[in-house]
């Protein structure tokens, strides 16, 4: 977490807290991007443990010894133990004194939860969902600031990829093209795979780039992001390729106008539902209302998708400091697709935009 203050204590608190009103005893901890959140610990097999009275500890094997006692802030304890781990999980718990553990009940197969009853015993395990996740919710000022400069790379990185025209690539080119511009301007990784689908392949809102050659006079979707000290960017654009059919250009002004008006109603307590609503109803009254099969958006962190869902299943309401997506589509089979997405934190008096790339660029033609 490389230019990073370390907030880690005050997460390890919320969540002792959140454990302590649910009189739960302790929590195992398995998903990675949790145990990052809570610890600092970025290794590929790590498990941690946290109480309700604020004690921590790390669990980890010899191959990540160095690195966790790196990783790990003073709070935490570091335990190397075997590769399985849980045998030496059980030993920390029984060291907790505890009677009762949760455990991450939508992170964990059904195998290695009943591993976990078995080897805890006479510890209780009981299924949590969701508890961590909600403490992620709501980003700091330095979660926020590596966010905002990952989405900062995708929009130099979108920018200097379009300089040249798309007209005759294909769409695997100009997905490897945005890789290579995304890691030359500083980015640590992908947060996703790239999507670049052109003409009728934009009707697929997850296509997987191709050899399709890019035509003149249609849409392509670009739907790309990046990763900077452990936090995600994501960010779609639809670019032309010159004069579009009346069709394309009719779904492209509807989408960009349920896209302008969804993010000016991004604010503290407006209801995911509700706000999904306002594009979809702009959508919807234009006729489109059947080609916009998607929920309007998501929230963004540490991982691609984090709560809220926005979207007509989603529940809770907006808060300040969440950091979500708004990225209406319509998708036309045989004919295209157009999705536009900004990401958006929520403010105290609406929302900061962090996508920055035009949404009406000129055409990229030969």
């Amino acid at each position: 977490n490389a230019g990073l203050s370390d907030p880690r204590p005050a997460r390890r608190q919320q969540v002792a807290s959140a454990l302590a009103d649910r009189a739960l005893g302790a929590m195992v901890v398995t998903h990675g991007a949790n145990v990052r959140y809570l610890t600092g610990y970025i290794g590929s097999n790590g498990i941690a443990i946290l109480t309700a009275d604020g004690r921590a500890w790390l669990v980890t094997d010899s191959r990540y010894e160095v690195s966790a006692h790196e990783q790990a802030d003073a709070g935490v304890e570091v335990v190397i133990g075997r590769r399985d781990l849980i045998e030496d999980v059980a030993k920390v718990v029984a060291e907790a004194d505890v009677s009762q553990v949760s455990l991450e009940a939508d992170q964990v197969s059904w195998a290695r939860a009943q591993r976990m009853i078995t080897g805890l015993a006479p510890v209780q395990v009981v299924p949590e969902t969701g508890l961590v996740e909600r403490v992620r919710g709501t980003k700091s000022p330095d979660e926020i600031d590596a966010i905002r400069r990952a989405a900062q790379i995708a929009d130099a990185a979108l920018g200097r990829v379009l300089a040249a025209p798309l007209i005759g690539r294909s769409e695997r080119a100009v997905a490897w093209d945005i890789q290579l511009a995304l890691h030359d301007l500083g980015a640590d990784d992908l947060s996703f795979a790239t999507i670049v689908a052109t003409g009728p392949n934009g009707a697929r809102p997850h296509a997987v780039p191709g050899g399709d050659v890019i035509g003149p006079d249609t849409l392509v979707v670009i739907d790309m992001g990046c990763v900077v000290d452990g936090y995600c960017s994501d960010m779609t654009r639809t670019v032309s390729t010159g004069p579009l059919p009346p069709t394309l250009q009719e779904i492209y002004d509807v989408c960009f106008a349920a896209q302008k008006a969804a993010v000016a109603a991004v604010r503290p307590g407006i209801g995911a539902v509700e706000l999904d609503k306002v594009a979809r109803d702009v959508i919807a009254e234009a006729g489109f209302g059947e080609a916009f099969g998607h929920g309007l958006g998501h929230g963004v962190g540490m991982e691609i998708h984090e709560g809220p869902r926005i979207s007509r299943e989603g529940t809770g309401t907006l808060e300040a400091g969440m950091v979500v997506t708004v990225e209406p589509g319509i998708y036309l089979e045989g004919i295209g697709g157009v999705r536009i997405e900004d990401l958006v934190v929520v403010t105290d008096d609406g929302c900061e935009v962090l996508s920055h790339f035009p949404k009406e660029p000129p055409s990229r033609g030969a």
